[in-house]
């Protein structure tokens, strides 16, 4: 497992010391290696606690938080770990290129190594034509983008993302999913908290429901969405009369009513056919490939 919380609690005090809210209380759960896994509640339920516990900024009060088998507080282990924050405070004097290879010289990269590295990450997330441009100008989506590439300059086991998609209009939600699922694919593990769910269900392999700082649910996206007390029947080619005779027998061997209608796409989908027909290219940047 690269994380694992057990019974992880924390309770929030005054001056005097006395208890004002226990925000996490008993949270366990596990995310396994190359897993997208989606934090999820209500504003208030824990999710922004256990986060900062998770990447050692905050200590629990009780309970147990462990990331790649050690401390998150470890140097060793924050070193594994790439954080992009719900808000890139990005400096606005300074171009993508300047931005990235200044998070990358923070991270103790050589020079060259750190100039090599900016290069393929800006390839990568499809800002190297702008690459010279201030991110002052930039759009929402391009400069998350360039967060994103920030947050990966240290080559990250885990990623991090808090509300990923926040505020992005369609395209650049589209172009933050590919480039999650991108990492995945590559053994990255992904974990993100968003109030945008069709986002989630869209990326994650498996999700927690946070409510009042405890566990709600948590399993898989497929299976917590599935309606088990009914099927779903595809008729490709089946025009309205013929998908009438065929619900109207489905109705009778069942006993209960049985509706025929068109599928369609979500508005999402729709929305990206029609203004955005030439999507990026994204393509992993090679220190970060298996």
């Amino acid at each position: 497992m690269v994380v694992e919380l057990d019974r992880l609690t924390k309770v929030f005090r005054d001056f005097w010391l006395r208890p004002v809210v226990k925000a996490v209380d008993g949270l366990s759960l596990s995310i396994g290696k190359g897993e997208v896994f989606g934090l999820l509640g209500p504003n208030g339920s824990g999710k922004s606690t256990t986060v900062k516990m998770l990447l050692g900024l905050l200590s629990p009060t009780s309970g147990r938080v462990s990331v790649f088998g050690g401390s998150p507080r470890s140097v060793a282990v924050k070193a594994r770990i790439g954080y992009l924050p719900e808000l890139s405070h990005l400096h606005p004097f300074l171009t993508a290129r300047e931005c990235v290879a200044y998070y990358a010289g923070l991270s103790g990269l050589p020079r060259g190594e750190a100039r090599e590295r900016t290069r393929q990450l800006l390839e990568m997330t499809a800002l190297s034509g702008a690459a010279d441009r201030p991110v002052s100008g930039f759009s929402k989506g391009m400069a998350r983008r360039v967060g994103l590439a920030a947050a990966l300059v240290g080559r990250p086991e885990l990623l991090v993302m808090d509300e990923p998609t926040s505020g992005l209009d369609p395209v650049g939600t589209r172009d933050v999913k590919t480039l999650v699922r991108l990492l995945a694919g590559s053994g990255v593990t992904v974990l993100m908290t968003s109030h945008l769910l069709a986002d989630v269900a869209d990326v994650c392999d498996r999700v927690a429901i946070m409510s009042h700082g405890a566990l709600a649910a948590s399993g898989k996206v497929a299976d917590l969405l599935a309606k088990t007390d009914a099927m779903q029947l595809d008729l490709p080619g089946a025009g309205p009369e013929t998908a009438a005779e065929i619900a109207k027998e489905l109705s009778a061997r069942i006993g209960a009513p049985v509706t025929a209608r068109r599928p369609s796409v979500s508005l999402e989908s729709y929305f990206l056919s029609t203004v955005s027909r030439d999507a990026p290219e994204f393509r992993l940047a090679p220190f970060l490939q298996k």
